[in-house]
């Protein structure tokens, strides 16, 4: 993601429009699409029209080369219209797009990478498979080499946008002979979604992110020429690794995204709702859950934008990506309950925002490593640092 600096105005305007776009096209859809379990491809064709789908490309492969504190904010704003289209957002602008950006030869960055950027293909990363979730080195999906391509087999696990993608990035074990190696002999594919071969499974039916496509995918004797493999055939796990930070950060900014919503609403309903003769916005009780939900909102984003600012600096960001992953998620879970409490009976009701954001806000704590491998990472990283 480029380091450039924008300025200030400048990254007004594009949070901005990212709001209104919000506010417009997706807020008052949300509730519909979560109940269908899907929605509209159009709101995501609309977005990469606008340069949402480019956030961190730089302008030189057509994308909008942002800043990533400006990234992770327009994220948020999209997020607290509705997860699900920040996850489609955030996958796309992150893992798939990170990777082909720094181990794409310049012909595959103008073959995929190009058309990723200006919104004309959507791209999803399969990593996770059914028996290997956090131990993804575990993997056991193939690649072997027939002549000068691959021939692809194996199943994939929880893919965002994996039955709506045009392209997926895959990650697929190239060591044929010996599939125990753990993170080595891993390769990572481009796999273009209507290639021979490439099965999409059913769309998975799950407690949040219910508009979210989720599902697995799976490669059935699936050839590809030698040009879609990415870098080098074994170095595929440690690309997804360095590409996981940006990955944690945009979901961190998505939980950010809820927790805001969460918050919005709980202050509204407090304000409106009365019990015994006057509005429970005047019951302690009730202004003290506010004061803490809006005060570990502030300190989540404060810890995801430092974050960002490291990462634009040029720093190492694998402790901080992972410390801002688990803090913003955990944030957005509790924030989210806590406004479900306050609106009381109604909060358990699907008529009301606050029960659906609950739901949305438990993903974030789970996928792109769960906050038992966030603490891992942060405690690695912590003690592998010479004091």
């Amino acid at each position: 993601m480029s380091a450039a600096a924008i300025r200030p105005e400048e990254q007004e305007q594009i949070v901005q429009l990212a709001r209104d776009f919000a506010a417009e096209h997706i807020a008052p859809f949300a509730a519909r699409w979560d109940a269908e379990k899907c929605f509209d491809r159009g709101v995501i064709d609309r977005l990469g029209a606008l340069g949402f789908l480019g956030m961190a490309v730089p302008e030189a492969y057509d994308g909008l080369g942002l800043d990533t504190v400006t990234y992770l904010k327009a994220i948020e704003e999209i997020a607290a219209a509705d997860a699900s289209i920040a996850v489609s957002v955030a996958v796309h602008n992150s893992l798939p797009s990170q990777m082909l950006l720094r181990h794409g030869t310049e012909a595959q960055k103008d073959r995929w990478l190009r058309p990723m950027a200006r919104g004309e293909k959507l791209a999803a990363f399969a990593l996770s498979e059914a028996d290997a979730g956090s131990d993804a080195a575990g993997l056991r999906a193939q690649a072997v080499r027939d002549g000068e391509g691959w021939v692809l087999n194996g199943a994939k696990a929880w893919v965002s946008n994996g039955g709506t993608a045009d392209l997926v990035l895959a990650m697929v074990r190239t060591d044929a002979e010996n599939d125990r190696r753990g993170a080595r002999g891993i390769g990572c594919f481009v796999v273009p979604t209507d290639a021979p071969g490439y099965v999409r499974g059913k769309a998975e039916d799950k407690m949040g992110l219910r508009a979210s496509n989720t599902s697995a995918v799976y490669f059935e004797d699936l050839r590809l020429p030698a040009d879609h493999l990415l870098g080098e055939a074994g170095a595929g796990f440690v690309y997804a690794l360095e590409a996981l930070d940006s990955g944690r950060m945009g979901i961190a900014a998505q939980a950010c995204g809820i927790a805001r919503s969460a918050l919005d609403h709980a202050r509204r309903y407090a304000m409106e709702r009365r019990q015994f003769g006057r509005p429970i916005r005047e019951f302690e009780a009730v202004q003290f859950k506010l004061a803490d939900m809006a005060t570990r909102l502030a300190a989540a984003r404060a810890l995801l934008y430092e974050a960002a600012r490291r990462r634009d600096a040029g720093e190492r960001v694998t402790q901080w990506a992972a410390m801002a992953k688990v803090h913003c998620s955990e944030t957005a879970m509790w924030v989210a309950t806590q406004a479900v409490q306050v609106f009381g009976g109604y909060g358990f009701m699907r008529d009301y925002p606050v029960e659906r954001l609950m739901r949305d806000a438990k993903a974030t704590e789970i996928y792109e490593g769960t906050s038992e491998i966030q603490r891992v990472v942060i405690a690695r990283e912590l003690l592998s640092t010479p004091t």
